[in-house]
């Protein structure tokens, strides 16, 4: 019988990228008590945000505005842009879906660094597209491999995470100016800025909105704490950003995700705050991993890489047995970098957990 599924979908493998700590635990029958690996707030949102989703909760039977008119405009008010440059949907993963969508057809390239945040990567071979990796320079993405790859292969787009996710690390907005002057005309780069909220300014590039091939990604599930919620936004030139309308879920942002949104943006002083606890809490990682004798990398998101001292093979170990021990991390894979594992931040009781069993687990995995 001939498959119903198309050529392309019928060569992809069935993968599913992150293996959730709701998964671990009912396959090793072990509860976390640290949840520390999805660089998700334990800080939670702000009490105004529990507030407005309990004021709505009896509103869930209607449809959430398929316009997202008053999300878009607060959040273009905030950075102080018409809306006509702002577009909203579904996370960060979701709006970069619509990107791949929107400019990926089969046989085009997209240049990402060996071992970045793969969602992207995964839309891009949905639609036929071809992934070349660049590998890193250190512990950073490398910006002229990337451009180097990107005009060799006459790239559609360029990935790129600023701060970085696995690595935490990033280039300040002078380097990434410098990049983005030099990307290709007909390449898009796809700026990921997830954790620009935890960033220094000196890291997030003056906004440029009229540039059409440049496009930045942020999200309301890192610092806000609404990574259950599912919103995010794109910034672009209004032309690309209108381009959306064609091919995205009108009715993909929910209600309740659009009020949560309002209520946290609304929220500065809780942002503050949160982000406050963020760089206490990677001070604190960085002290457990000097304490047990590891180096860490300098962090600007809300985790920090750190360095095992052995081989890929050994912080795999490191990864399985704080997992036994109730302490959900994750780790990168790549060679280069996957002697790190990877710990988000949390509140202090979580920071103590780890403290306490990763050198325990830093002995099982000998």
């Amino acid at each position: 019988m001939r498959s119903i599924l198309t050529a392309i979908a019928t060569a992809l493998p069935s993968s599913v990228p992150f293996t959730g700590p709701e998964a671990l635990e009912r396959r090793t029958g072990i509860a976390f008590r640290a949840r520390v690996g999805a660089n998700e707030s334990g800080f939670g949102p702000s009490p105004k945000v529990i507030a407005a989703i309990a004021a709505s909760a009896g509103e869930t039977w209607k449809y959430g505005d398929p316009e997202v008119h008053d999300l878009r405009a607060a959040v273009a008010a905030h950075l102080g842009v018409p809306a006509a440059n702002i577009v909203i949907g579904e996370g960060i993963d979701g709006l970069h879906g619509l990107i791949a969508r929107l400019i990926i057809e089969p046989g085009d390239v997209a240049v990402t660094s060996l071992g970045a945040y793969p969602t992207f990567n995964y839309h891009v071979a949905g639609y036929g597209g071809r992934v070349v990796a660049v590998p890193y320079r250190g512990m950073q993405e490398d910006l002229d491999g990337l451009l180097e790859a990107a005009r060799r292969e006459r790239a559609k787009v360029i990935y790129l995470s600023n701060p970085d996710n696995p690595m935490g690390s990033h280039w300040d907005a002078p380097e990434l100016e410098r990049f983005i002057a030099a990307v290709p005309d007909e390449t898009l780069l796809l700026l990921d800025e997830a954790y620009c909220e935890t960033a220094t300014d000196f890291a997030l590039p003056a906004l440029d909105i009229n540039r059409p091939n440049v496009i930045r990604t942020r999200t309301f599930s890192k610092a806000y704490g609404l990574a259950g919620m599912r919103v995010g936004y794109a910034i672009g030139e209004a032309g690309f950003i209108g381009a959306f309308d064609r091919v995205r879920n009108h009715f993909g942002v929910t209600r309740l995700g659009q009020v949560a949104a309002l209520a946290a943006l609304a929220d500065q002083d809780w942002l503050h705050q949160v982000v406050g606890n963020v760089a206490a809490a990677r001070e604190r990682l960085y002290e457990i991993a000097e304490a047990a004798g590891l180096g860490a990398v300098s962090s600007q998101a809300n985790f920090v890489a750190i360095d095992c001292g052995r081989d890929g093979d050994y912080a795999m170990k490191v990864l399985k047995a704080l997992e036994a021990r109730g302490v959900f991390v994750r780790k990168p894979m790549a060679p280069g970098l996957d002697r790190h594992i990877r710990i988000s931040v949390g509140p202090e009781a979580e920071m103590d957990i780890v403290a306490e069993e990763l050198p325990r687990a830093l002995r099982d995995a000998l």
